[in-house]
């Protein structure tokens, strides 16, 4: 009997990690906040979900990067991106947390400097 209650709870928390991995999935919106100014840029986030892998691309105004180390922790998304910006190369790391009402928030850090969080919203 204690058996069978075991395997019923390990089968439901394996499911749940797999639903919550498969909410990462598509294409995401932020709004970001630019140091130049009182402007706000808009980021687009494609995630691809295979198991606890995250791959994809980061859309910015200054191009299209792809994204890598991405994993999946529970309701936690990570991954980095490197861009080429006037020839130096700089990598984005990237910590988003799935909130209840389904919006991903996210911080950023680029080299040594954090940049001020954001929250991306489903756009598909």
């Amino acid at each position: 009997m204690i058996r069978k209650l075991a395997l019923a709870i390990l089968f439901v928390a394996l499911g749940t990690m797999s639903a919550l991995a498969a909410t990462f999935s598509g294409t995401w919106m932020a709004q970001m906040a630019v140091p130049q100014g009182d402007r706000a840029s808009t980021t687009t986030f494609f995630f691809g979900v295979s198991g606890a892998t995250v791959t994809g691309k980061v859309t910015t105004p200054q191009g299209v990067f792809v994204i890598s180390d991405g994993q999946i922790a529970g309701n936690t998304i990570t991954f980095s991106a490197t861009m080429t910006l006037g020839g130096k190369k700089m990598t984005s790391i990237y910590k988003g947390k799935m909130n209840r009402s389904g919006m991903i928030i996210f911080s950023r850090t680029t080299g040594y400097r954090p940049t001020p969080g954001f929250t991306a919203i489903r756009s598909n």
